[in-house]
């Protein structure tokens, strides 16, 4: 089988679906991969590092393939370049962009979409929603650290103490946990809030508090929060307006699958802030959970930074990459055992992911 890897072309998007390692590795099960010149570049990867792994270097990744691998949705150019047929895997966005979907179905493609893979354990290494939200939530503290004018650990030096910088991260999902545990390794005291009580436990052990706001929801199958209620939503803004105010640095994380981010942080709240706090909204792609936060750029409304960056994965491109050219590798193995592919639509994960198909692909 042969798989090719196309350069990204989507604003800003410097990841790159499969790295040199992830090439050896397809190679070891008889997997030819094909890589568009330039693809790795941004991430770091230089057309050398693959032609050692054993890929073959080719100037566009429609040439060919049986199975394309990317990172982003493809363009309608990328698109109208596939042959019919082909399987396209990847970020493909099948609850926000249903006219890409489309699109694929109309050119007789096979697509699979990584963040519709079913939450089961067999889908583990797979899951690229949580390898990049990992990824995420490191770099929210960080973009924080750079921004806010205090220290986050303790100090205590001769010219007196320091006293550590306070973080709140909302929402204990994989990105939330990342920014607790990076926080915490940075010497700041750390709380957080999920309207699930389930994750309190998770929380707690990473060494934060938990913020009791009077707000409990539930939990989809999928491990998700279930989206609040209007009422709901009304007191858990109340209750933070009352407590931002402690903390210098608020990150929120808070996703509903298909859906625009919870409004979790109102205009109010940020008002009241100290002067040089910062947020960082790492849902910001679906709208925000601030209602001051500008999708993809950084804002200082009232003294208080906040920054609302896209793809924050993006900015850490080399490791993303790995990461994500891992979950790839895998998926790529469930489609093709010993490197023949072989769609079993009866498999929960083959159909779980596949968002479109051709109507003479039968299950």
């Amino acid at each position: 089988m042969r798989v090719a890897v196309p350069r990204e072309t989507a604003s800003g998007e410097r990841r790159v679906a499969l790295t040199p390692e992830a090439v050896q590795r397809l190679a070891a099960a008889g997997i030819q991969v094909a890589v568009e010149h330039g693809a790795g570049s941004s991430a770091g990867f230089r057309d050398a590092h693959y032609a050692e792994a054993g890929a073959t270097l080719i100037g566009s990744a429609a040439e060919g393939a049986e199975l394309v691998a990317r990172v982003a949705p493809p363009s309608a150019a990328e698109v109208a370049a596939l042959a019919p047929g082909t399987v396209v895997l990847g970020f493909l966005a099948p609850l926000s962009d249903p006219a890409g979907i489309e699109r694929l179905r109309e050119r007789g493609v096979v697509a699979f979409a990584l963040e519709a893979l079913p939450r089961i354990t067999r889908a583990q290494p797979m899951d690229a929603l949580s390898s990049q939200a990992t990824v995420a939530g490191y770099k929210a503290v960080l973009l924080a650290a750079d921004r806010v004018p205090k220290l986050f650990p303790l100090l205590m030096t001769a010219a007196g103490t320091i006293a550590p910088a306070r973080v709140l991260v909302l929402g204990a999902g994989v990105a939330g946990l990342q920014a607790i545990a990076t926080a915490r390794r940075l010497g700041a005291v750390v709380s957080a809030f999920d309207v699930r009580p389930a994750v309190r436990e998770q929380v707690e052990s990473l060494g934060a508090s938990f913020l009791e706001l009077g707000v409990v929801g539930e939990e989809t199958a999928g491990g998700y929060a279930k989206e609040l209620t209007p009422e709901e939503q009304a007191r858990q803004q109340m209750a933070l307006e009352e407590r931002l105010p402690e903390f210098d640095v608020v990150i929120t994380t808070a996703l509903v699958p298909g859906r625009p981010a919870p409004r979790l942080v109102p205009a109010s709240a940020v008002e009241r802030m100290r002067p040089g706090s910062c947020v960082v909204d790492l849902a910001a792609e679906t709208g925000g959970n601030c209602e001051l936060t500008s999708p993809g750029e950084e804002v200082v409304r009232h003294d208080v930074t906040i920054v609302g960056f896209t793809n924050v994965p993006s900015l850490m491109a080399a490791d993303a990459s790995r990461l994500y050219a891992r979950n790839v590798v895998a998926l790529v193995e469930h489609l093709a055992p010993g490197g023949v592919l072989t769609l079993d639509f009866e498999d929960e994960i083959v159909a779980g992911a596949c968002v479109a198909r051709p109507q003479e692909v039968k299950a």
